[in-house]
């Protein structure tokens, strides 16, 4: 089967590689559907260090059920189903709790010995507690929503959750990539009265101000911190989900961020030190957020997908098929595509 493989900083290539098959009961083999290139894929594709062998990569998917191993019991041959970002067997200790992406017997996608999202097909390992069966659809639109509770959607609402985002409040969004309006969407969602989008690309925020941001500030830095405080009564606002990762936005998070609220980070951390000292604490501000256990959350947000209350899949503005995938990897490095999708 052809699949992507990552060798060094600009580096990826589609490969033929062996076909999945199983190795475990507990493993399904799945024909890839739609997957999709994401914004941390882009921290490997700028600056990983060159591979002679390369690794798989990609970790949001969906596909058909091509063979499932003799001890699965909740999905058969046929069926549609959306894999998390990690696998896992959702019994665990951790996974009882929710926290799937601490999973004692789980890990990541394209991790030695572990198949990459962005193929043909993929064996899943611990399919029971790690795919969540979907009804079947023909619909791209509503494959293309879907899709994005394998890792996007979820991961903003994972944002706008340990934040505690909830009637009324208002909230700051940093960053206008596909996390960010997905945040932006998570906290409409639950119910929040003034979203504040910081973002500087006009077809980006247009799309956060359809999702339901009130507002959008392009600046940033001091500028942007006076901007959304400006816009607050000074007081800054109640939540803020930072979905970049760097140091920068961070700092923003922590300026605009209101007296007792909460900056709730999922971008992923590019940096190891952030302002967290007396001016934080004087403000009981919370810092919080982390990698997003979509597994936990899937079943919740589904309902809402179906039923067409939310449309995270306008993320999606460029679609290719596997071959495309480098192109696809340019196209968003450079800030021409907002999120790739694949369609084998």
């Amino acid at each position: 089967m052809r699949a992507t493989v990552i060798y060094g900083a600009g580096d990826v290539r589609v490969e033929t590689v062996p076909d999945p098959k199983l190795a475990e009961p507990t493993d399904v083999v799945l024909r890839v559907v739609r997957s999709c290139i994401c914004g941390s894929d882009l921290w490997p594709y700028a600056g990983m260090e060159p591979s002679e062998h390369g690794r798989r990569i990609g970790h949001e998917f969906l596909g058909i059920v091509e063979e499932a191993g003799a001890e699965v019991t909740t999905l058969a041959k046929g069926d549609l189903a959306v894999a998390p970002f990690v696998w896992s067997d959702n019994t665990c200790e951790f996974c009882r709790e929710g926290l799937q992406t601490s999973c004692l017997h789980g890990g990541g996608w394209g991790a030695p010995g572990v198949d990459g999202g962005q193929g043909e097909a993929v064996r899943v390992p611990q399919a029971d507690g790690t795919l969540v069966k979907l009804p079947h659809t023909e619909d791209e639109d509503l494959l293309a929503s879907m899709l994005t509770l394998s890792d996007v959607f979820s991961t903003g609402h994972h944002a706008a959750v340990k934040a505690q985002v909830r009637e009324g409040q208002n909230v700051t969004v940093i960053g206008d990539g596909a996390v960010g309006l997905s945040a932006v969407l998570a906290a409409k969602r639950l119910g929040a009265e003034r979203i504040v989008l910081m973002g500087r690309h006009r077809a980006r925020t247009d799309l956060g101000r359809e999702f339901g941001a009130t507002d959008v500030v392009a600046e940033r830095g001091e500028e942007g911190i006076e901007k959304v405080r400006e816009l607050t009564g000074g007081r800054g606002t109640h939540a803020v989900l930072e979905c970049v990762g760097t140091r920068g936005a961070f700092e923003m998070g922590i300026g605009v961020v209101r007296a007792g609220g909460a900056v709730s980070r999922v971008g992923l951390p590019q940096y190891e030190e952030g302002p967290i000292g007396v001016g934080v604490f004087r403000r009981n501000v919370t810092v919080t957020g982390g990698v997003a256990p979509a597994r936990h959350y899937i079943p919740e947000l589904l309902p809402d997908v179906l039923d067409g209350k939310v449309q995270p899949g306008k993320v999606f503005d460029r679609t290719i098929d596997v071959e495309g995938v480098p192109d696809g990897y340019r196209a968003m490095a450079d800030r021409e595509a907002l999120k790739v999708l694949i369609k084998p």
